[in-house]
């Protein structure tokens, strides 16, 4: 298991982590989601060894890992540019790791070609290997970067928004063989990303990177379905957030008031915010009003592919984002201009006391 205790990293005045926990069990895939800025390369490079922490400890099964160097540490590292040498072909790309590693280097040539061999065959590269990486495709560098990485059998694989540099189908695809590959060699992966589709998609646990810490640790679904702040369930990028206050055991703001999915204790005028799902409200004439419902005037609608994301403004100027999933019946179209009522269940939604900065 690979653990971080209260891990702290400042540039100057800027704060990258701030006393960060978190516990990574072994034989698992998981994704780390924060925004640019957050923080995520900064935790891979103490992970990895190239940067060192300014207050906490890294361990890997118990023994300490900060103060040891990369080489020495058994951690694989691929980077989002796959940092590959363009004059080597696949096959000395992937086994420079071992023939010029500190640390027992592998000098036997059958051993090296065995291990490039088996490698090419588990990450799909069959009939490559004397190629040349300026002449093949983006995704085949990109395997040819990770098989680099496992040739060496480290005991974690480090990826650094590994997918960043590839189309969009090419991604689709690379998630499905990434998982795969890191099931069938059981080595733990930690992949960061800012993109909370890949990361809900690839982790089997997400990380939520936010203010320099952990702000959530929790298997995909939970975290999905049960945020645990609203800075949470923003990194996520399917939830409007109302800010509002109590008031006689309902949520209650200049646009809305509904009662809150469970009973609170919490006292009149305290502030709360209330996650909402974009695929959990009913666009209704304004004239049908309810209980549970936000009045708001249409401005746009984007056709994503597999759904419609529509976009409506409240009389406060708030931005409330509705999604109509095409699986089922063909969504409305709205009249841009007009006001609609944006109904929803309160059952539905997710309130939270402490609100984010």
């Amino acid at each position: 298991m690979l653990a971080l205790n209260s891990v702290s990293r400042r540039y100057g005045d800027t704060v990258a982590l701030d006393r960060l926990s978190v516990a990574v069990p072994a034989d698992s895939y998981v994704s780390v989601l924060g925004a640019s800025g957050s923080g995520k390369t900064t935790l891979l490079r103490i992970i990895a060894g190239f940067e060192e922490p300014d207050a906490g400890t890294v361990t890997l099964d118990d023994k300490r890992l900060d103060g040891v160097p990369p080489h020495r540490r058994d951690i694989g590292f691929v980077f989002q540019n796959f940092a590959l040498f363009p004059h080597l072909s696949v096959g000395d790309n992937i086994a420079y790791g071992l023939l010029y590693r500190e640390h027992a280097p592998v000098t036997d040539a059958a051993e090296i070609a065995q291990r490039v061999n088996d490698i090419i065959r588990l990450v799909g590269l069959e009939g490559l290997a004397s190629r040349k990486v300026s002449a093949i495709s983006g995704g085949q560098r990109q395997r040819v970067a990770l098989a680099r990485t496992l040739v060496t059998e480290p005991r974690i694989v480090l990826l650094d928004e590994p997918l960043g540099a590839l189309d969009a189908n090419l991604r689709e695809r690379m998630c499905d063989e990434l998982r795969d590959i890191r099931q069938r060699l059981k080595v733990t992966f930690l992949h960061v990303t800012g993109s909370e589709t890949e990361a809900l998609l690839m982790g089997d646990i997400v990380a939520v990177l936010s203010r320099g810490t952990i702000a959530q640790f929790a298997p995909a679904a939970t975290l999905f379905a049960e945020p645990r702040s609203a800075d949470v369930a923003r990194h996520l990028n399917a939830y409007n957030i109302l800010s509002g206050t109590m008031e006689s055991g309902r949520f209650r703001s200049p646009a809305a008031a509904f009662p809150l999915p469970a009973p609170s204790s919490a006292r009149d005028g305290t502030p709360v915010e209330v996650a909402l799902r974009f695929d959990r409200i009913n666009v209704r004439p304004a004239s049908s009003g309810g209980d549970a419902a936000l009045r708001a005037r249409f401005i746009t609608s984007e056709f994503t592919g597999s759904s419609v994301l529509s976009f409506f403004r409240m009389e406060d100027g708030q931005l409330v984002q509705v999604v109509s999933h095409l699986s089922g019946p063909m969504p409305e179209t709205y009249a841009k201009g007009e006001v609609y009522s944006l109904a929803f269940d309160p059952a539905e939604t997710v309130p939270f006391f402490e609100r984010a900065a």
